[in-house]
């Protein structure tokens, strides 16, 4: 489609509501954007549309970490100019503007993250806003996109660490913490609107506060420290599953551990580990005390045997060698971490990593990766075959001809495993129930519902 020029009329007629496409692309943390942006412009009078056909402008919310999620976000962009022809870019790789605008110069604008009033004012040149639109068409938790039963909530943007893999400093900034007050008012409008799962996400959610002070902020009629535990501690007051995501392992995280024990936040942390060699570590500038790591997990599992931890993990760092990926291996065997994900090292532009020796092969790389997830298949087939039998706790995803799809407490969305429910008639997505387990796999449980006893019936008079 042809870009219309500044000077003519925009395509929507008078009277009618404009519609805006959105593309979202990269981590949770930008959706939590994506949901920003397309919040204030429904308030506006604007309509969300599903599809190319038919929206006024497409703004396209790009990811610019790896190289390989650059060219997606740049395919993205051209097929949106492709069927739509007004196109606004924001988003991590708008950071990159000559690059985007080299391609692609016909795009109305390009921002970087977190730009959300620039974003607004770009579509409201592109499509002028509907006329006096009326606040309450967007309800109070905003939009969002993922299912009504779960949401993310982000409580900082930005990160104080260098890795040297990692460009998200760049990119986002330094850490900058929201008030735990504002996270909270938010958190209470998602559970009125029946939200059963708050999922915490920022960039280094267990640094939380540290850039205001761990300044006081008065909820719920009592003062709160803006810092990871207190916020995990009223959070948990909520009455709905908790699930703390990007958490760095620092010694005040010992401190939720019992929130977690009490069944107040889910017993799950996500913590990118990143590797286990010291040496590969310090190349990576990230904490090279693997040993403690491996005493902290032992002490957290003893106050709170529930807890499931997840981690990533790189294969192919810049000098790794078949020494640093066997102490790797072994760390895996000895830390039995219930769920991993693993990806393959590639360069990132304008990271420090790009420039040190001895890269390892592609080939390389690839092996590594079949056999890290290889063993970790095997201790996880092992630590899940334990929970055969057992009865816990799990929340409704999905519900279709086949069955129901559930998640445990172990389970994050869309990146840990599942709960596959046979026999759940009445069962819709958002329900907590109690089911028994009877099969496991490298990552899936099979379960069926606890039968409660009928109340037993009064005797006649």
């Amino acid at each position: 489609m042809t870009q219309v020029p500044p000077d003519e009329k925009p395509p929507n007629q008078a009277g009618s509501s404009p519609k805006i496409g959105l593309v979202s692309l990269g981590c949770p943390k930008a959706l939590v954007d994506s949901e920003r942006i397309v919040t204030r412009l429904c308030a506006e009078g604007y309509v969300l549309s599903p599809s190319y056909e038919g929206a006024d402008a497409v703004v396209v919310n790009t990811c610019g970490f790896l190289n390989s999620a650059k060219e997606e976000s740049l395919q993205a962009i051209g097929e949106a100019l492709a069927e739509s022809g007004r196109v606004i870019v924001t988003g991590c790789l708008g950071v990159e503007a000559d690059r985007i605008r080299d391609q692609y110069p016909d795009v109305l604008a390009v921002t970087g993250p977190q730009a959300y009033e620039v974003v607004v004012e770009a579509v409201h040149k592109a499509v002028p806003r509907a006329h006096d639109p009326f606040m309450d068409l967007v309800p109070p938790e905003g939009v969002r996109f993922t299912p009504r039963h779960y949401a993310y909530l982000k409580i900082s943007e930005g990160c104080n660490h260098a890795c040297s893999f990692c460009i998200i400093p760049h990119l986002r900034g330094p850490l900058k913490s929201r008030q735990l007050s504002d996270v909270m008012r938010e958190a209470e409008r998602l559970v009125a609107a029946d939200v059963q799962e708050l999922l915490v996400i920022s960039q280094d959610t267990s640094a939380y506060g540290l850039d205001l002070g761990y300044a006081s902020s008065d909820w719920g009629g009592r003062p709160y420290e803006t810092r990871f535990a207190d916020l995990a501690e009223a959070l948990g007051s909520l009455g709905v599953w908790v699930r703390l995501l990007y958490v760095y392992p620092y010694p005040h995280v010992d401190r939720v551990l019992p929130l977690m024990a009490d069944g107040r936040i889910l017993p799950y942390l996500d913590i990118p580990f990143q590797h286990a060699s010291p040496r590969v570590l310090k190349a990576m500038r990230r904490p090279a005390h693997q040993e403690k790591t491996l005493q902290r997990l032992a002490h957290w599992r003893a106050q709170c045997p529930e807890l499931a931890v997840r981690s990533t993990f790189i294969v192919g760092f810049p000098g790794e060698t078949d020494e640093d990926f066997a102490d790797l291996l072994d760390w895996l065997t000895a830390a039995r971490l219930a769920r991993v994900g693993c990806f393959k090292y590639e360069d990132v532009d304008g990271a420090p990593a790009n420039a040190l020796p001895d890269q390892v092969p592609a080939a390389v790389k690839e092996e590594r990766y079949a056999l890290l997830m290889a063993h970790q298949q095997a201790i996880s087939a092992e630590v899940l075959s334990g929970r055969v039998g057992e009865t816990l706790e799990v929340i409704v995803d999905d519900v279709d001809a086949e069955g129901v799809i559930a998640r445990s407490h172990w389970d994050a969305p869309e990146i840990d495993g599942n709960v596959f429910i046979d026999d759940a008639e009445g069962l819709r997505p958002g329900d907590r129930v109690m089911v028994r387990v009877s099969d496991a796999s490298e990552y899936d449980l099979w379960a069926s519902p606890v039968q409660r006893s009928a109340p037993a019936e009064e005797p006649a008079a």
